[in-house]
């Protein structure tokens, strides 16, 4: 059964429009106040939670302390022994701001813009605004609790609120915070219940106020990491004029009734509400207020968009002089501390804030210059100054806010939030602990990283001819990386690529003899593919319609007519596959398999970041998170694909000198891709100096995703992305190319690219001293193999210092 979707935002898509503003806001825009979000934080004076400070055992390794002093709040910090004596050196791994509520809820319209895989998730009009967290009871539960679960009993009734499932693995005690979290309407209602009299007459309009009863689980997975899990159900509807955080929660569910799950409990509280008002039995109201006449205007049959939680914030304590790290790869920044984050897989953009490109960017296309916080591969990580360390876990939308200086907040746009808190005494422990449960890449080919992989286009007798160059000046190659061996198409923006993965017999006459002499030398070839078909009626020579194959299976993501949805990507459209269908998985590994033995050593997998925010899938998942994962899923069937072809499975006939097995490289990238994908490079970065996109920006994107657990990384060296306008160039020169190839020689791949428009570009070919220049650096790329090889081996264990030393 597929899982139900939240509402959908409201997308506005500006593909067509010729000119467009220039200066879009550059970072989501929140409808919320920061301590709106944060609301106060409250107890019962009653309960023993009130007196004393609590510690509560979390796993053999772990402690959760409550104390009610300065309005309250929890920490949690790993003990130094068994016997949970006493934290260990460090203090609290996390911690809360006294008084303040570390969990809180809203219901906010959601907006997104969208053109060409450029996407901005924000804040529209706030229905509900954060009211107040109240902590009913913290408990340490064992596996005797999880045993006598089916019962009747308190434990019982925890155990079911918070959907745990306990298992042989666990790691006991588990520990549950319970309470209520609620929120009001933004503004004064003149329907609420409160604001009438006994007589019929208004004494001015109260405020609704939507409580749910919370689940928080923190278990221990593993000696460094502890799983938290907010769980949000028993939705109901009060006044503010009434909502005081000590009065009781509401009922908790009967054990031969379990708690709704956040997508129906709403219809089941309208029943309830409904079938009291029919009975004779008075519900807990206001004096002279009716279930039927005062909470049908709130409750109607059919639901409202308010009447479900759609925005969890997870707010906690941070130092005023920490500084904070990761977030996947980014190329503006190393430290976020004052920023907004947000993670979002997308198009980096044209120049991300250097201008005047960012500007002409933004005006032809909307959205498409970007702005420092856009990025391929973001991560929801982070690393800080403290030694602290949190992920999440799952695929929402989320914000990170750091603008606070004592405080972070997550915005996560959904009704639940799962992730987990790490402990290291150092980067090394902590990257190694977060990779240990995302995933590491595997050991790299030797072939790929025993000399430079050159990218070239133009056909058999451009490669001939480059390849006679590098053979007279002595360089040292291990593969030739022909990304147009599908045939090339002119488009707005240079030379592009028919997106139909078979080789082009006329661009690239003689293609198995060309492979076959360069494998001679040693030298392996390398091609291109992407999740995307085109329809090929245009292009004669094609031998096979690989988008009419899709269409007809029925693999490609669809749009809201349920036809392939055809998204604009320059100048012609694309359909997706859709990757959440098993049979497109195994489709498409056929298309690899045929690139495969048609000589193919490795490719680049490209794009993977533009999945719609309004798409159909097969999977019936919420598009957005789908948006997220999206990347992985990518970079899986190709993983798997170079699995099985090493194992022989898609091979007709096992090749001796193919032991070391195929490469291929990705771009797009979220938490896990790293489990996944063989090899990362970081995109199309302009062919200039500047920061934000240009050779700057490759080396903060090597550093800061080494730091997000993305250690085996590269760039196209000399850039990708140009410009050649009559105001406005951006043309690779000479000395930018021989810095650029001197940083990537001290990359784990050295790559070169000759960019969208090849000849506005300075070539390494160009001249006898590019030509000098190339073959020198190359060749330090060669000698220092033995110890590259040494990094890329142990680089499980030492992913940070693998990409500093890289980015050096």
């Amino acid at each position: 059964m597929a899982p139900p979707q939240q509402a959908q935002p409201k997308t506005t898509k500006k593909d067509h429009i010729r000119l467009n503003n220039p200066f879009p806001r550059s970072l989501p825009s929140a409808s919320l106040r920061h301590r709106d979000a944060a609301p106060p934080l409250s107890f019962s004076p009653a309960s023993k939670l009130a007196h004393d400070a609590h510690d509560f055992p979390v796993g053999p390794h772990f402690r959760l302390r409550w104390d009610p002093s300065l309005g309250g709040m929890v920490s949690l910090a790993r003990v130094a022994s068994l016997s949970g004596d006493a934290p260990s050196r460090g203090g609290a791994m996390w911690e809360t701001v006294p008084g303040v509520a570390f969990v809180s809820a809203a219901s906010v319209d959601t907006e997104a813009d969208e053109c060409r895989g450029s996407f901005a998730l924000r804040d529209g009009r706030a229905r509900l605004v954060p009211h107040s967290q109240r902590v009913d009871r913290i408990r340490a539960l064992y596996r005797c609790d999880v045993e006598a679960g089916a019962g009747k009993g308190a434990s019982a009734d925890l155990l079911r609120g918070a959907a745990f499932e306990a298992s042989e693995r666990t790691r006991f005690p588990v520990v549950v915070i319970t309470g209520v979290v609620s929120a009001r309407k933004a503004s004064p209602s003149p329907s609420c219940f409160c604001g009438r009299r006994r007589a019929g007459r208004r004494d001015g309009g109260g405020r609704p106020v939507l409580s749910a009863r919370y689940w928080i689980v923190l278990e221990e997975k593993s000696d460094t990491q502890v799983a938290f899990s907010v769980k949000l159900g028993d939705y109901q509807w009060s006044c503010d004029h009434h909502a005081n955080p000590s009065r009781p929660p509401p009922a908790s569910p009967s054990p031969s009734s379990p708690s709704p799950t956040p997508r129906t409990h709403l219809a089941s509280s309208s029943l309830r509400l409904r079938l009291a008002a029919r009975s004779r039995k008075k519900k807990k109201l206001p004096s002279g207020v009716s279930a039927r006449e005062d909470l049908a205007p709130l409750l109607p049959p059919e639901r409202k968009p308010e009447e479900e939680f759609n925005r969890v914030f997870v707010t906690f304590a941070s130092a005023r002089d920490e500084r904070f790290y990761g977030f996947g790869e980014q190329f503006s920044r190393m430290e976020f501390k004052g920023k907004r984050v947000p993670v979002l897989v997308q198009e980096q953009g044209i120049g991300r804030g250097d201008q005047p490109i960012t500007f002409a960017a933004n005006l032809v296309s909307y959205r498409s210059g970007g702005n420092w916080s856009t990025t391929y591969a973001p991560s929801p990580f982070y690393i800080t100054s403290k030694m602290r360390s949190l992920y999440l876990e799952g695929y929402d939308y989320s914000i990170f806010d750091l603008t606070k200086p004592d405080r972070v907040q997550i915005q996560v746009y959904g009704s639940s939030v799962q992730g987990r808190i790490l402990h290291g005494d150092s980067p090394t422990e902590l990257i190694t602990s977060y990779t240990e449960s995302t995933g590491r890449p595997p050991v790299l080919p030797r072939w790929i990283t025993s000399g430079a992989v050159v990218g070239m286009q133009g056909g058999t007798d451009a490669v001939r001819r480059v390849w006679k160059q590098l053979q007279d000046y002595d360089v040292p190659v291990s593969a030739f990386w022909l990304q147009d061996w599908v045939g090339q198409r002119k488009t707005s923006i240079g030379s592009q690529l028919w997106w139909n993965w078979e080789v082009d017999d006329d661009h690239y006459t003689g293609w198995k003899d060309l492979i076959r002499d360069l494998r001679r030398r040693g030298v392996r070839t390398m091609t291109y593919c992407n999740p995307c078909l085109v329809p090929m009626d245009q292009k004669a020579n094609t031998k096979r319609h690989l988008f009419e194959e899709a269409k007809k299976l029925g693999i490609l993501v669809r749009d809201a007519a349920g036809e392939p949805y055809m998204m604009p990507n320059t100048a012609f459209d694309v359909a997706m596959l859709d990757f959440t269908n098993p049979a497109a998985h195994a489709w498409f590994k056929e298309i690899l398999a045929g690139m495969a033995r048609y000589g193919a050593a490795g490719w680049m997998a490209d794009f993977g970041e533009g999945l719609p925010l309004d798409a159909r899938l097969h999977s019936g998942e919420d598009p957005v998170a789908a948006h997220n994962r999206y990347p992985e899923l990518w970079a899986r069937v190709n993983r798997e694909f170079a699995d099985e072809w090493r194992s022989g499975m898609h091979r007709r006939a096992r090749e001796a000198d193919d032991d070391e097995g195929l490469v291929f490289f990705v771009r797009a990238g979220f938490r896990e891709s790293s489990r996944w994908a063989m090899l990362f490079w970081e995109g199309d970065q302009m062919v200039s100096w500047q920061a934000n996109d240009g050779i700057k920006s490759s080396v903060v994107g090597l550093l800061s995703g080494g730091l997000s657990g993305f250690p085996l990384n590269h760039s196209d060296a000399g850039g990708y992305c140009t410009v050649d306008l009559p105001l406005l160039r951006y043309r690779r020169s000479e000395e930018l190319l021989l810095r650029w190839m001197e940083l990537s020689a001290f990359t784990v791949v050295f790559r070169t690219h000759e960019g969208n428009k090849p000849v506005s570009n300075c070539q390494f070919y160009s001249n006898s001293r590019t030509l000098v220049h190339f073959a020198r650096c190359a060749k330090i790329y060669k000698a220092w193999e033995f110890y590259r090889i040494q990094l890329v081996e142990v680089q499980t264990r030492h992913l940070f210092f693998l990409a500093l030393i890289y980015s050096a």
